[in-house]
C-alpha cells in the first residue's frame, strides 16, 4: 500500500500548503484566481504539449484503454442523464460528468502506478486519452454553452482552437505525429512552465477550501454526492465488469484497469470550472470527496484483485 499512501501524501501536503496560505492571506485576495489563470492559460498547456509531444501515440490503441474509454463515457453518461432529467445547466452538468469519470492519472496516478502496479507507463494511455479526447470535447461543450458563443457560426466552429488547454494538446499531437524532436533550448522553457501546472492547481485548490463547508452539503449536495459516488464506486465497478466479463482480459490487465479507474477526480477539473465560472463548488467538493473515498476503494481493489 506504499504507492497509495505516497501518492495521497504528496497531494495532501501541497493542498494543505495552499489552505495555510489562504488562511493567512499570504498571497492576497486574488491568489486563487491568479493561480487558476496561470495554470489554465500557461502552465497546463505547456505541460500537455510536452507530455504529448514526447509520447508514442500508438500506445492509445489497446484493449485496456478501450475498457477505460468505455467506462469513462458510460459513467459520464450516467451523470449527464441525471443532469438532463433535473434540468441542470449544460456547463454544470459537463463539469459534474468530468468529476464522475476523469481520473487523476498525472500527479496521483503515476506514483500509484509505480508502487502498486509496478510500471509508470501503464497510466500513459489513460493520460493521453483524457488529454486528447475527453478534455477537448468537454471544454468545447462548456465553451459552446456560454451565451457569448451563440449565434455566431464561425465563432462556434473555431471554439476548440481558442482554448489554451486544447491548443497545447493538439500542438503536441502534431509534433509527435510528425516525429519531430524539439531542441533543448526550445523544450527546456516549456518544461519549466509545465512544471508549474500541478503545484499551481493544488495550491489554488487548497486556497479554495478556506471557509468552505464539508463536502456534500449546501445547494450542490446531490450533484456532489452523485458525482463522487459515480467516480469512487461506479467507474471501477464498470471497468471491472467490462475488463473481466466482456473483454475477458487477464488477471493482471484487469487489475491495472480497475486501479486506474478507481483513481479520484483530477484537481485540474477545478481549474476548468473556475476558469469558466460554472460548477465551481461542485468541482471542488466532488474532487475532495472522491479523493477521500479513493483511499479505502484503492486499498480494497489492491487486496481483492492484486
Amino acid at each position: 500500500m506504499a504507492g497509495v499512501i505516497t501518492g495521497f501524501a504528496v497531494i495532501a501536503s501541497i493542498v494543505a500548503t495552499g489552505y495555510l496560505l489562504g488562511w493567512r492571506g499570504s498571497l492576497g485576495e486574488g491568489a486563487r484566481e491568479v493561480l487558476t489563470r496561470l495554470a489554465f492559460t500557461v502552465a497546463t498547456p505547456a505541460l500537455l504539449f510536452r507530455t504529448v509531444a514526447q509520447a508514442d501515440l500508438t500506445v492509445i490503441l489497446s484493449t485496456p484503454l478501450l475498457v477505460t474509454a468505455l467506462s469513462t463515457f458510460l459513467v459520464a453518461g450516467m451523470f449527464v442523464a441525471v443532469g438532463a432529467a433535473r434540468r441542470w445547466s449544460v456547463g454544470r452538468t459537463t463539469i459534474g460528468a468530468l468529476c464522475s469519470s476523469y481520473v487523476n492519472a498525472g500527479n496521483l496516478g503515476i506514483p500509484i502506478a509505480v508502487y502498486v502496479l509496478g510500471d509508470a507507463t501503464l497510466v500513459a494511455p489513460v493520460l493521453l486519452f483524457q488529454q486528447l479526447v475527453v478534455t477537448p470535447l468537454a471544454l468545447t461543450v462548456v465553451d459552446l454553452s456560454r451565451p457569448d458563443s451563440r449565434g455566431r457560426p464561425m465563432h462556434r466552429l473555431l471554439t476548440p482552437f481558442r482554448n489554451p488547454v486544447v491548443l497545447g494538446s493538439l500542438s503536441g499531437v502534431v509534433v509527435s505525429a510528425a516525429g519531430w524532436r524539439l531542441p533543448g533550448p526550445v523544450l527546456e522553457p516549456i518544461t519549466l512552465l509545465g512544471d508549474m501546472s500541478v503545484p499551481a492547481v493544488l495550491l489554488a485548490f487548497g486556497i479554495s477550501l478556506c471557509g468552505s463547508t464539508l463536502p456534500g452539503r449546501g445547494p450542490d449536495r446531490w450533484p456532489v454526492l452523485l458525482s463522487a459516488s459515480l467516480k469512487a464506486f461506479a467507474q471501477p465497478l464498470v471497468a471491472w465488469v467490462l475488463a473481466a466479463g466482456l473483454f475477458r482480459l487477464g488477471r493482471a490487465a484487469v487489475f491495472d484497469v480497475v486501479v486506474t479507474s478507481a483513481l479520484p477526480a483530477a484537481q485540474n477539473l477545478f481549474t476548468y470550472a473556475s476558469r469558466y465560472q460554472t460548477g465551481v463548488r461542485l468541482a471542488r467538493e466532488s474532487i475532495l470527496l472522491s479523493t477521500i473515498l479513493a483511499v479505502p476503494v484503492l486499498t480494497t481493489v489492491a487486496a481483492v484483485l492484486g
